[in-house]
Formats: C-alpha cells, structure tokens, sequence
C-alpha cells in the first residue's frame, strides 16, 4: 500500500450523497489567537457571518503565547485555535505537552521573513551582490550572514536570534536558512537540551511575536523569524531590515492550522464541520479576485480586537508587496496566501515535512521508519473531515467543485516539491531519504 491509499479511500466515502451535515451539538464556542495576520480566515469568518450561516455563535480572543493557546485548548477553556503547523504535530507525538490535537483545515501559505538589525545589516551587505539598479539582489542567502556570525565566535559572542517556539514554522525556516548557508543552529536532544543550543555556531530562542522589534532594538537579540506584521514593523520604526522571506525559503509553504483536541473534534463532529465550512469560505474571500478585498481586511484586521498593528504596516504585505530595506518595496503577490494553490486543504506532505525537521534538529531523538511518519500524519491531519465540510459547500451552490482538489484521486501528497532556498526537493513519501541530503542535521541513526 502506498502512503496515500488509505486516504484515498477515506475520501471517496463522501459523495454527494454524504454531504449533508447535522446541526451543530455545540453553537456557543471560543476560539483563541495570536496577533498576526494570518489569523485573518477567522477575523473574516466572524465578521462577513460565515460562522452565523452555520448556525455558530463564536468568540474570538487574541493569547498572549503560543503555550498558553495551546493548554487552553487542551484543558477546554478554548474550543480551538489558530495554531502553529508544528502544535498539534508535536503535542500529539508528546514533544512538550502531550495531547492528541488534530487539524482540518490549513490556514495559510507564507506570511513569514527573516528580519536583522540595521548594525547586522551593514555588516551582512558587503557580502551581498547588487543588480544593476543598485539594489541588493534577492533571495539573500545566508552565506552573507556567515562571516558575520564567524566574527562574533572569533570575539568569544553568542549571536542570539529569535523564534517564536521551538515547535513553530519560524524555527524551522529559521534553522533551514541558517543552516542552507553554513550555519549550524544548534541541536536538540532529550532531556538535556530542551534550547536546541548544542553545537550551535547562532543561538536561537523564544520571542513572542508582538514583541519581536522591541526585543531586537534593546539588543537582546541580533535578528528573528517571525510572520507579519511585526517584520515591516521594524521596517517602520527604523530598526531593522528583512533579509529574506519564508516564500524565498520554501515557496507555497504551509504556515499556521485550525486546532481541537481530537476529544472535541469526536465530541462535536457536526459543529467541527461547520467551522470548518466557514473558514473555507473566508480563506476563499480572502483571495478573490486577485486580492481585492485584502485591503478592506487590513482594515479589519488593524482593529486592536485583531492584530491592532497600523493599517499602513499591515497593508505593506497584505496587499500583495513587501518592502525589505526602507525604500526597497517589492511586489510579492503570494507573500500572504488563503485559499489559492488549495492553501486550505489538509496535506499529509505537510505534516512529514515538519515531522522531518523535528528528526533533523533533535526533537525526534532517534530514527524513525518511513510509515512512522504517514502514521502520524495520518492521526493529526485530517482531508476527510476538510472533504466532507468542502462537499458540503460544493451541494449547496456556496463554492464550485473546481476550488478543491479532486477528493475522488486526492491522496494527501503534493508532488515532489522544488522551492527551496537550498535547491534540495522534498517528495513526502521518502522522510528518511530526504534527511540524508542535507549537511547539517541528523539523519539516519545519528543521535545527540
């Protein structure tokens, strides 16, 4: 049996004829968030009505971290959130909090940049060729921000960089970067490096996103990975510069899900699949007409209900651009992505590759058979769920059949993928021969 055989035939089972869905066992719910953009298919969920057309009554409410989403998801005080691809991987295989949280529905592509202080910028630019109109010429690679970590060593400083948590996107497109250029960011290993600093050339740790730009202008840190809008945000406070986006990193990758503990998600299937339709619809809004409502969602989101950062910032990547050094505004239409490329759905592809970096970096601390990897994708994302509310929507005459993959041939798996920053192509079906091509990081039976 090949990975994807069982999902197929999971899928298959919801014909039209299985579309129609109960009302909802609950319509009163919380859902948490942190404040970043890509929380956005919630804030449009709410307030175009998605939620009030599916019979829910929702509260949305901003957290003050990813762990305290998290345990509040877990413990019940929240039905679910928007979460970091990472959480419901990691809590599931019980890396930090263990608990079986599973998702349904995808809720970006991109959003996410590497940012410097200006002091690490002008020291990273010598390094840096330019194009003919004098402007740096991008992706920049971490290869210019070698020799600058290498000065550090040599004067007996750690550089210190932030992430938003170790199971996060960012850490990992952190790491990747780094590590693309010859910079090692550290390992971990059980029980003795819960920091992921072992052998590390940059010392990567914990920010919250909001208080990213003032933890790196009191200097605490040199740079950080983090989504928007708190990378322009240094950009218009002066204090830094974005160096390179996650779509340079990794182009179309996956970035933050909607979250429940599998208990909910068992306890009220008919009110998961009806959030789940509301949140279809917002993404789809979110993309429309090459993004022509974008600007009337900066407007919602700048609300300080929602991320409640300037309108101008927020809009500086919304809306399809994405300014890196002051002055150096560039149009990136795909820098935030909600529904297109079928951004929404549920990829068994997506959840490996996290598990891989797990692997590579040392919170999966020894090796693990390929079917480990599809067992445990197999537990946490779920495509029947997101095909059952998407036909749903389709019987309805809400969506057409061609916004969604084809559930009857879909089996979880993107092909092999080629956007990265390093050039390495990563097929889904082989983890352990996609850990073996990389320099750094574990691989095979190595250990920390």
């Amino acid at each position: 049996m090949t990975f994807g055989a069982a999902a197929v035939s999971s899928l298959l089972a919801f014909t039209p004829a299985h579309a129609e869905i109960g009302e909802p066992e609950k319509e009163d719910l919380k859902f948490g968030f942190i404040k970043l953009t890509d929380m956005a298919p919630l804030a449009i969920a709410y307030e175009k009505g998605y939620f009030e057309d599916e019979g829910l009554y929702v509260t949305l409410e901003a957290q003050a971290n990813w762990k305290v989403l998290l345990d509040r998801v877990i413990d019940g005080q929240l039905d679910g959130a928007h979460m970091l691809a990472g959480q419901p991987l990691g809590a599931t295989i019980g890396y930090g909090t263990e608990a079986h949280i599973i998702t349904a529905f995808s809720m970006d592509l991109n959003g996410n940049a590497i940012t410097v202080s200006n002091d690490i910028w002008e020291q990273m630019k010598p390094n840096i060729p330019t194009g003919a109109d004098g402007k740096p010429v991008h992706p920049i690679k971490a290869d210019a921000l070698k020799p600058v970590v290498e000065k550090f060593k040599s004067e007996g400083k750690p550089f210190k960089m932030g992430m938003v948590f170790p199971v996060s996107t960012h850490n990992y497109e952190l790491r990747y970067w780094l590590a693309a250029g010859g910079i090692n960011p550290g390992f971990y290993s059980s029980g003795s490096d819960v920091q992921g600093i072992t052998n590390a050339d940059a010392l990567l740790s914990v920010t919250p996103p909001p208080q990213m730009p003032a933890t790196m202008e009191a200097g605490t840190i040199y740079g950080y990975c983090v989504g928007e809008p708190w990378n322009q945000q240094a950009v218009f406070k002066g204090i830094g510069v974005p160096v390179v986006t996650d779509y340079e990193i990794w182009r179309d990758n996956p970035e933050k899900v909607f979250g429940v503990s599998s208990q909910w998600a068992d306890q009220y299937p008919n009110t998961h699949l009806r959030v789940v339709k509301a949140m279809i619809r917002a993404a789809k809004w979110l993309d429309e007409d090459n993004n022509a409502n974008r600007p009337e969602a900066v407007k919602i989101l700048s609300q300080p209900n929602y991320v409640g950062a300037d309108y101008d910032v927020i809009a500086n990547s919304m809306t399809g651009t994405f300014e890196y050094e002051k002055g150096d505004k560039r149009d990136v239409p795909d820098f935030n992505v909600f529904f297109r490329y079928n951004a929404t759905y549920p990829y068994y592809s997506d959840a490996i590759w996290y598990l891989t970096q797990m692997r590579r970096w040392g919170q999966i601390d020894e090796q693990k058979p390929d079917s480990w990897y599809m067992d445990i994708a197999k537990k946490v994302y779920r495509p029947d769920i997101y095909a059952q509310a998407a036909q749903a929507l389709i019987e309805e005459g809400t969506m057409e059949a061609s916004d969604f993959p084809d559930f009857a041939t879909e089996d979880g798996f993107k092909p092999p993928q080629t956007g990265f920053i390093d050039g390495i192509t990563y097929d889904g079906k082989q983890p352990n021969d996609y850990l073996t091509k990389f320099k750094i990081g574990l691989k095979n039976d190595e250990k920390i």
